[in-house]
């Protein structure tokens, strides 16, 4: 079964950190741009982070850079979202997906734009004192 699984998300105070998990199965990672995206309540979702493929581009939202750092483990074919710093704002459901599009893996402002080849069913992150 091809699919995505996030995992680590949870309660955390403001200041506090958390690194979410992206593991796919089924497919390798090695061939796909992953990016994590955020929704909350009442609010479109949000594009926060991009790695490429080969995992040498990598982009963030304006609204997260300098705080969240995504990587890659290809032998466990998993992405990582570190999430430090974290805000009452980036409370939300945060998923990961994976695209294969031409263009995708310049992990440009873009990316967020295109059509992704698997979703994962989201993990939670609550940001309160």
């Amino acid at each position: 079964q091809l699919q995505l699984v996030e995992s680590g998300g949870g309660l955390v105070q403001p200041g506090g950190s958390l690194r979410l998990s992206c593991a796919a199965s089924g497919f390798t990672l090695n061939y796909y741009t992953i990016s994590w995206f955020r929704q909350a309540p009442g609010k479109e979702r949000e594009g926060v982070s991009c790695i490429s493929a080969s995992g040498s581009s990598t982009n963030y939202a304006d609204s997260v850079k300098g705080r969240f750092t995504i990587s890659k483990d290809n032998a466990k074919n998993t992405v990582y979202l570190q999430m430090d710093s974290l805000k009452f704002e980036d409370t939300a459901n945060y998923y990961c997906a994976a695209g294969s599009r031409r263009g995708m893996s310049r992990c440009d402002s873009y990316v967020y734009l295109y059509e992704y080849d698997y979703w994962g069913q989201g993990t939670q992150v609550t940001v309160s004192s």
